[in-house]
């Protein structure tokens, strides 16, 4: 049990080791880039707070190149010093070494789902809205145009939402069977609700009668099934700084509606399905670096040197995989699985011919 300990304790330092390096790194890189964009009260000192507040959900999309990074040095450096091949004398089998990194990684996947599902997310939308609200003031102008949604035969354009998640300068087109224009609806203002029903305020409708368009004025007008309450801090972010939930029930909606979902099922399976990538690349790690018979100095940075060259070929291989698998049309949640379970084949491969 105290060996068991000592092992799991070894790799979580190592983990956080590489999680202040990376973090530094990123955080450096990412801040001298907000730099080149300060304006009106979004100084250096601003720029650094959303770095801050940003780099957590960067460095969860790391995070099975910090399991992998930080478990080999951790490995490494305890076969360094000879501290595994004293272990392995002891009796201590291989099951036994692999309950005591299956522990704090298990530990780390939960860790994971609960950051990308309560923390992350939240702390880069809180990002997101306070750098908006610096560089445009009160006025809360969505960047870009705005935000614009389709169900096929309805168009909405969202113009601007205020710091209390009003909307405002909404603009509706709804088109027939044949695409023409049958109505157009123009709001100053809208209150929304999490049932997807939206109050339109002070509004200006064109609906067609006939070959005439008939205007009309409204203090209020409900339209249904548009975005929930819940999904409009996230309209103007990319899809892996959302909720996991979120991310859910927003493709089920473009689902619901005829509009293409890909985009946003492909991050939702790829984050749900990460920290299983990252159990894998401790299994790797382990099939590498515990090689108890080895206990040579030079082998350290070695063994360091292949797991950087190893995070840099999953990085890529990951990105080749879910492009051929949105080109393809491939199973989402097997292209999203499949990076852990190629690496996890080749882990149990390497497991097999460990020398302990």
């Amino acid at each position: 049990m105290i060996l068991q300990r000592y092992i799991g304790v070894s790799v979580a330092k190592g983990w956080f080791l590489v999680f202040l390096v990376l973090g530094a790194v990123f955080g450096l890189i990412g801040f001298t880039q907000e730099l080149d964009h300060t304006e009106l009260n979004y100084n250096a000192i601003e720029a650094a707070k959303y770095t801050l507040f940003s780099l957590p959900n960067q460095l969860v999309s790391l995070a099975p190149v910090i399991a992998l990074l930080g478990s080999m040095v951790a490995l490494a450096n305890l076969d360094r010093y000879n501290e595994l091949t004293i272990i392995s004398c002891t009796g201590f089998s291989p099951a036994k070494l692999l309950t005591a990194l299956a522990v704090p990684t298990v530990i780390l996947m939960t860790g994971l789902w609960v950051c990308m599902e309560y923390v992350t997310p939240q702390l880069q939308q809180s990002a997101e809205h306070e750098r908006k609200l610096l560089r445009d003031g009160n006025q809360g102008w969505i960047p870009g145009g705005g935000v614009w949604s389709t169900d096929g035969r309805r168009y909405i354009h969202l113009g601007r939402m205020s710091e209390d998640d009003v909307l405002g300068n909404i603009s509706l087109f709804e088109f027939d069977e044949s695409r023409e224009l049958v109505r157009a609806v123009w709001a100053l203002t809208a209150e929304v609700s999490k049932d997807r029903h939206w109050l339109f305020q002070k509004v200006r409708e064109k609906v067609l009668v006939g070959d005439v368009f008939v205007t009309r004025g409204y203090e209020e007008l409900e339209i249904a099934n548009l975005w929930s309450s819940d999904e409009l801090p996230t309209l103007t972010l990319k899809g892996d700084s959302m909720n996991l939930s979120v991310l859910y029930t927003y493709s089920q909606y473009l689902a619901s509606n005829g509009q293409p979902t890909e985009k946003y099922l492909n991050a939702f399976w790829q984050r749900l399905l990460m920290p299983l990538t990252v159990f894998a690349m401790v299994m790797l790690a382990t099939s590498i670096s515990a090689g108890a018979t080895a206990g040579r100095d030079r082998s350290f940075g070695i063994k360091i040197g292949i797991g950087a060259v190893l995070g840099i070929l999953f990085y890529l291989g990951t990105q080749i995989i879910f492009s051929l698998g949105q080109l393809l049309q491939w199973n989402i949640p097997l292209v999203a699985l499949l990076p852990a379970l190629v690496i996890l084949t080749c882990a149990l491969l390497l497991l097999r011919r460990m020398r302990w």
